[in-house]
C-alpha cells in the first residue's frame, strides 16, 4: 500500500497561490496602460470634439473681439488650427486658471490652453501632461509710471500688493520676493491695469509679451513695465495641458500636430498676428535676473 505524502496538498496549495499572485501582478501592470477604447483620445475621436478650457479675458492669447464678441487670440487660434488638422470640432469653456486645472482633473474638459507653462514643479507634473511647447518668454513687472510703485530693486517688492491669480507661476514669483497677494478671479487685463494705475495694487508680474501689449492698449493709464526687473520663471515654454491619466495617445497626436504647425510656420504666423510682429516660437535673447 502506498503511503500518502503529507506535503503533497501543501505543495499544491503553495503552487496555486503563487500562480494567483503572478497573475494579479500581471494584471496590475496592465492596469496602468491605456486600454483601447478607454483613453482620452478614443473618447475624443468617438465624439469628434475636443473640449478646451481657456479664459477669454487674457489679451492677446484668449479674448473677445470688441466689435463681434468672437472668442479669439493666439492660443485660441492655435487650438482651432490644431483641431482642424486632427479632424475635430472645438468646444471652448471659459473659466479662471484654477478652474482649468480642476476641470481637467474632473474630466469636464479635455485640454487647457491659456498661456500655461511647463515647469519643474513636481506636483503639477504628477497630475498633468504638457504638449510640445510653442511659445517662449519671460516675466516682467508692470508698475506705476510716475514712481515705479516705489520699487527700485527686487528687494523693494516685499510688502507691495501684487495682483494676479493665486496659483500661477507669476504669483509664485511675487510671493517669493515677499509681496502681498491680491487675487483676482478671471478678471480682464483692464481691471488689473487700472488697479495698479490707481494705487489699489502696486505690481503685476506676468508674461513680457502680454504685458507689452497691455501697456500699449491703455496709453492713458499711469503704468509702465519696470525697466530693471526681468524674471527667470523656470518655464520650459507655453504648452497645451491635459490630465496625465489616460492621455498618452492624446498627447502623441497633439505633439505631432503642434510640431507640424511649428515646422510649416503656422504658429509663427499666428504669433506675428497677435504679438505685434514678434515671433514667440523662438527663445528670447534677454539676460534675466
Amino acid at each position: 500500500m502506498n503511503k500518502r505524502n503529507p506535503f503533497k496538498h501543501l505543495f499544491m496549495f503553495v503552487l496555486v497561490l503563487a500562480l494567483v499572485v503572478i497573475t494579479a501582478a500581471c494584471g496590475n501592470g496592465d492596469s496602468t496602460k491605456e486600454k483601447k477604447g478607454n483613453s482620452s483620445w478614443d473618447k475624443i475621436k468617438k465624439e469628434g470634439k475636443i473640449t478646451v478650457a481657456t479664459s477669454g479675458t487674457l489679451y492677446p492669447t484668449s479674448f473677445h473681439e470688441s466689435k463681434t464678441d468672437k472668442l479669439t487670440g493666439f492660443e485660441v487660434e492655435v487650438v482651432r488650427e490644431m483641431a482642424k488638422r486632427m479632424d475635430l470640432k472645438v468646444d471652448f469653456k471659459e473659466m479662471a486658471f484654477d478652474g482649468m486645472l480642476t476641470s481637467l482633473n474632473s474630466g469636464k474638459v479635455d485640454i487647457a490652453a491659456n498661456d500655461i507653462n511647463k515647469t519643474d514643479d513636481p506636483s503639477r507634473n504628477k497630475k498633468f501632461a504638457f504638449s510640445t511647447p510653442y511659445k517662449f518668454s519671460y516675466a516682467t513687472a508692470i508698475v506705476r509710471k510716475d514712481d515705479l510703485s516705489a520699487i527700485k530693486t527686487i528687494d523693494d517688492i516685499k510688502g507691495k500688493k501684487a495682483a494676479g491669480e493665486a496659483t500661477t507661476n507669476y504669483m509664485k514669483i511675487a510671493k517669493k520676493f515677499g509681496a502681498e497677494e491680491v487675487v483676482y478671479d478671471n478678471a480682464t487685463n483692464e481691471q488689473y491695469l487700472r488697479d495698479v494705475s490707481a494705487g489699489r495694487t502696486d505690481i503685476i508680474i506676468n508674461d513680457y509679451y502680454l504685458q507689452k501689449l497691455a501697456i500699449a492698449a491703455f496709453p492713458d493709464l499711469n503704468i509702465t513695465i519696470h525697466p530693471d526687473l526681468q524674471f527667470e520663471t523656470g518655464e520650459k515654454g507655453t504648452s497645451i495641458v491635459m490630465k496625465k491619466a489616460n492621455s498618452k495617445e492624446l498627447k502623441k497626436h497633439i505633439d505631432q500636430t503642434i510640431q507640424e504647425m511649428l515646422d510649416d510656420g503656422t504658429i509663427a504666423k499666428l504669433s506675428k498676428q497677435f504679438f505685434d510682429e514678434a515671433d514667440v516660437t523662438k527663445q528670447p535673447e534677454v539676460e534675466l535676473k
